[in-house]
């Protein structure tokens, strides 16, 4: 039978790549705060694509808060800080393929302990018996996993850490945790390779349960707690394995 309002297909790859590459040229600095873009004339026959696909990418930068387009003057770099909407942590997060700077990732530790013992709290008021039954499936995984099968536990950390976000009850949180994933991901994955064998996974396994309990009996207080010393443990450890205090510089009230 057919249907009547479906519109064909666009293959967007090359207007994703169009953005990935104006956000590269932005977050590197190379066209710094303030600054004014190129003409989309320009750019498109540069970048040999054509301006409609141009125009897209820009108009998908500023809705990250990456640009302003202002008619009649041109498009100009935005400040991030003041402009900037959820959807540039993505972007953020994937710059360089992960290697963030310290300043950056110091932000980021901070702002998983602020948001993360929320999470912990509101999980223990508002989860259902379905998301309990998903954190105590998620604690039988990890117990199952090989302790040297990096890249298992890894994922399952990412999915108890969201399993906690989205039992939270609150829309958002699930959300902007998913959109440091990669960064996230990355880092506890040499967390697990670098204390392989060690006492340092038994204890973050330990504080897994720990937490799913206080969830459980709606214990609001002890889930934060729980949270809050895992995290500030767990930011300790990191840097062992990444080998330098310089991105914990200033987070976690240190």
């Amino acid at each position: 039978m057919e249907e009547k309002g479906i519109s064909p297909l666009r293959v967007t790859s090359v207007r994703e790549a169009c953005a990935r590459f104006l956000e590269q040229k932005i977050l590197s600095g190379e066209w710094p705060i303030g600054s004014r873009l190129p003409s989309e004339r320009y750019l498109a026959s540069s970048l040999e694509v054509s301006r409609l696909i141009l125009h897209e990418a820009m108009v998908e930068l500023a809705a990250k808060g990456l640009v302003e387009i202002t008619p009649r003057r041109g498009i100009f770099v935005a400040d991030f800080r003041r402009d900037g909407a959820i959807g540039l942590l993505s972007s953020l997060m994937n710059f360089q393929n992960g290697e963030l700077d310290p300043r950056f990732l110091a932000s980021l530790m901070d702002m998983r302990l602020l948001l993360e013992t929320e999470t912990a709290r509101l999980a223990a008021l508002n989860r259902s018996d379905a998301q309990i039954r998903e954190l105590e499936g998620i604690l039988e995984q990890e117990s199952a996993a090989r302790i040297n099968d990096h890249a298992a536990l890894t994922d399952l950390d990412f999915l108890f850490h969201q399993a906690i976000a989205i039992a939270s009850g609150n829309l958002m949180y699930p959300m902007i945790i998913n959109s440091f994933k990669r960064v996230y991901t990355r880092l506890t994955g040499q967390f697990f390779q670098y204390f392989s064998g060690s006492g340092a996974i038994s204890d973050l396994l330990n504080h897994h349960r720990a937490l799913v309990g206080a969830i459980r009996d709606a214990d609001s207080h002890g889930a934060e707690e729980i949270m809050r010393r895992m995290l500030i443990e767990g930011a300790d450890l990191l840097r062992k394995v990444l080998g330098t205090d310089d991105f914990m510089e200033g987070s976690y009230g240190n």
